[in-house]
C-alpha cells in the first residue's frame, strides 16, 4: 500500500518526538484522521470537546513540558475556533504547532462550503510561519519548519493541508531544481551577550545601594543564578505572573507577584529602589515600575525583539537567561545586606501574616481567599497548578507559595477566560505521574469548563496519578468585572451582565464517573481540599465564596476602597453611610497592622 501525505504527515510528528495531538475531527482532515487508524494512534489523538479547548490544552502541554504542543482541527469553522487558544500562546511565547484542514484544491475560490481564507486568518496569529501544502513534495520542509520557528521564536506556526492533498500519494522532494530537501531537529543554543556589555551592566548594578530584581517566565531555567545575583547584589525580587514558579516563594527576599494582581512587598520594592534588573520578563505594567529616572536599569532577554520594552534601560542584555547571568556574576561586587535586604525581608514576612489575616476574614458564605490559603500548606511538591483569568487568578498570584519543583501558569497576556481546566487537562498528558490543580472562577467553568471534564473523564485512566483537581469559586458573579466596575468607573453590579446562574459542578462531575464535593462551610474547606487531593479519580470542588470580598490591589488606598463601596451602595442612600463604614472597616482588617497605614 502506498504511503499517502497524510501518513507522511503523522511519520514526521513521531520523527518530531510529538506523542499527543490536541484536535477535534471534521471531514476536512478525514484524510488525516484515516491516517491514524492506520499508524495505531500514534501520535494519540487527544479528543478535546471544541477547538478552542484543544489549542488551550496544547498550550497547557507546552507550558509544563517545554516541547511544542501540536492541535489539529478541520477547515472553516473548526480552524477559526482555534484562534483563541493559539493566541494565547502567542502571546505568551509558547511554542504550538496548529495543523489545520482546507477545502479540495479544486473548490478554492468557488465560495465552497466550509471555505475560508486561512493564509490571510492565520497571518497575524502565525505571521512567524504559516504555510499551505499544495503538492506532496512541499513535505517534509513545511512541517521541520513549522518545528523549528516554533521551537527557536517560541510561537505559533501553522500548517494548512487541503483535503485532496492528504489523500495524495506523497513522493519526497528530489535532487531538482526548485526543490526543498529537509532534515530533522535542530541543536540547542545559548546566546549570549558580549563580554564589553556585562562589563558595562554589571557597572550599573555595583553602582547600586537599592537593587531590586524583576523576574519573569524567561528566568524559569537560572533558578539558581538567580539566587546566587540576588544574594551578591542583597536585591529583593520579584515576580510577573508567568514567573510566579522561576523561583521559590518561601525565599525570604522574594517579594511575590506585580502589578494589579501582586502584593504590597512588590509595589514597595519597585517604588523604592535605585536600580532594577529584569530577567526573562516583559511585564507591560509601567507604572508599577519604578518611577522613570528613579532607577538606572538593565535587562536580560533572549529575544531581540522583546529587548528594551517597558522602561528606559541603559542596558539591553540579549542572551540565554542562565548563560548570560553566570558570565555577569564574576563583574558583580558583594554588598551587604543592610538596611535595604533587611526592610524587603521584613516587608515580605508582614505580608504572608497579612495574607493570613485576610483569609480568616468572616464572609458570607465563605471567603474566596481562605479556600485557596487553606490550599497553600497541602500543595504536593510536584504539584502543577493553574488559574483561571478572573478574581481567582488574585488568590492563585497572592496566597499561592510555590516551592520546590512546583509549577503553575495562566493566560498573562492574553488574559482570555476560559483556558483552566484545559491547561491542566494538557499538564496532565506532559506529566501523567503529577497531581495537577485548577483554581477556575464559575464564569469560566461555565463557558467551557465544564464540557472538557468530559475530556478529563474520557482520559483520566490513562494518567499515572489521576488527581486532577479543579476548584470552582463559585459567586454566582463575573466578580472581576464587577470590581472593575466598582473601582474604575464608581458603577454598581450591572446584574444582567454579571449575575451567573447557580450550578451543581459537583453533581455533573458525579454524573460522568469524576468525584465531587459542594463546600459551603468555613470548616468543611480544608477537609474538601484533603479528600479531593486523596481522590482515585479526578475531583470537582464547588466553594461556594462571598462576591463581596475585594481584590485589592496593592497600591489601593481607602479612598479608591471607599470609591468601590459606594458604588455597592448606590441605590440605597438611606443606610449607605452606616453600611460603608462598615465596609472601610472590615477592609481595614485585611490590611497590614490591622489599619490602612501607607
Amino acid at each position: 500500500m502506498s504511503k499517502k501525505v497524510s501518513d507522511h504527515i503523522l511519520e514526521r510528528l513521531r520523527d518530531w518526538e510529538v506523542e499527543h495531538v490536541f484536535a477535534y475531527a471534521g471531514d476536512g482532515i478525514n484524510g488525516l484522521l484515516a491516517a491514524w487508524g492506520r499508524a495505531d494512534n500514534m501520535p494519540e489523538f487527544v479528543q478535546a470537546r471544541h477547538e478552542e479547548m484543544a489549542a488551550f490544552e496544547a498550550v497547557g502541554y507546552a507550558k509544563f513540558s517545554g516541547k511544542v504542543g501540536v492541535c489539529a482541527a478541520t477547515s472553516g469553522p473548526g480552524a477559526i475556533h482555534l484562534l483563541n487558544g493559539l493566541y494565547d500562546a502567542k502571546l505568551d511565547h509558547v511554542p504550538v504547532v496548529a495543523i489545520v484542514g482546507q477545502t479540495n484544491r479544486s473548490a478554492m475560490g468557488g465560495s465552497y462550503q466550509q471555505e475560508v481564507d486561512l493564509l490571510s486568518l492565520y497571518k497575524d496569529v502565525a505571521s512567524d510561519f504559516c504555510e499551505m501544502v499544495t503538492v506532496p513534495e512541499q513535505l517534509p520542509a513545511v512541517i521541520d519548519r513549522a518545528f523549528r520557528t516554533a521551537y527557536a521564536r517560541r510561537t505559533v506556526t501553522a500548517i494548512i493541508v487541503p483535503a485532496d492533498v492528504q489523500e495524495l500519494d506523497y513522493s519526497p522532494p528530489t535532487h531538482a531544481f526548485k526543490m526543498v530537501p529537509s532534515s530533522l531537529g535542530m541543536s540547542s543554543y545559548a546566546p549570549v551577550p558580549a563580554d564589553d556589555d556585562l562589563l558595562k551592566a554589571a557597572e550599573v548594578l555595583n553602582a547600586g545601594e537599592k537593587v531590586a530584581i524583576l523576574v519573569g517566565q524567561g528566568a524559569r531555567g537560572a533558578r539558581a543564578e538567580v539566587e546566587q545575583v540576588a544574594d551578591v547584589l542583597g536585591a529583593g525580587v520579584a515576580k510577573a505572573l508567568l514567573g510566579k514558579d522561576a523561583l521559590p516563594d518561601t525565599l525570604p527576599y522574594v517579594t511575590g507577584s506585580i502589578g494589579l494582581l501582586g502584593t504590597r512587598p512588590s509595589y514597595e520594592l519597585m517604588q523604592e529602589c535605585d536600580t532594577l534588573l529584569v530577567i526573562g520578563s516583559s511585564f507591560p505594567y509601567t507604572q508599577f515600575l519604578p518611577e522613570f529616572g528613579q532607577a538606572r536599569a538593565v535587562q536580560i532577554d533572549i529575544d531581540p525583539h522583546m529587548i528594551g520594552l517597558r522602561y528606559p534601560f541603559e542596558l539591553n542584555l540579549v542572551g540565554d537567561a542562565r548563560k548570560t547571568l553566570s558570565r555577569l556574576l564574576p563583574h558583580l561586587r558583594e554588598k551587604s545586606h543592610g538596611k535595604w535586604r533587611k526592610k524587603i525581608e521584613k516587608d515580605v514576612a508582614r505580608w504572608w501574616e497579612v495574607m493570613e489575616r485576610r483569609a480568616a476574614v468572616e464572609a458570607d458564605p465563605i471567603n474566596p481567599e481562605y479556600v485557596v490559603h487553606a490550599l497553600d500548606a497541602l500543595l504536593p511538591d510536584d504539584v502543577i497548578l493553574a488559574a483561571d483569568s478572573g478574581s481567582a487568578a488574585n488568590w492563585y498570584a497572592r496566597h499561592l507559595r510555590l516551592r520546590g519543583s512546583m509549577r503553575g501558569s495562566l493566560s498573562g497576556t492574553l488574559a482570555t477566560m476560559g483556558p483552566g481546566v484545559p491547561y491542566v487537562i494538557g499538564a496532565k498528558f506532559a506529566h501523567p505521574g503529577r497531581p495537577a490543580i485548577a483554581i477556575v472562577g464559575d464564569g469560566a467553568m461555565q463557558m467551557n469548563g465544564m464540557a472538557e471534564l468530559i475530556t478529563a473523564a474520557k482520559y483520566w485512566k490513562e494518567w499515572r496519578d489521576p488527581r486532577l483537581v479543579v476548584a470552582v469559586l463559585n459567586n454566582q458573579d463575573l466578580n472581576q468585572v464587577t470590581w472593575e466596575m466598582r473601582a474604575m468607573s464608581g458603577a454598581p453590579q450591572f446584574l444582567p451582565s454579571q449575575a451567573l446562574p447557580d450550578v451543581a459542578y459537583a453533581d455533573f462531575a458525579r454524573s460522568i464517573g469524576l468525584n465531587g464535593v459542594r463546600v459551603e462551610k468555613p470548616d468543611e474547606v480544608e477537609g474538601a481540599w484533603r479528600q479531593a487531593l486523596a481522590s482515585d479519580r479526578p475531583f470537582v470542588l464547588d466553594f461556594r465564596t462571598d462576591p463581596a470580598v475585594p481584590p485589592i490591589p496593592p497600591h489601593a488606598s481607602l479612598d479608591q476602597i471607599e470609591a468601590a463601596a459606594t458604588a455597592i451602595l448606590k441605590g440605597d442612600p438611606d443606610t449607605a453611610d452606616v453600611v460603608k463604614q462598615g465596609f472601610k472597616a472590615k477592609v481595614q482588617e485585611m490590611l497590614p497592622g490591622g489599619k490602612h497605614d501607607k
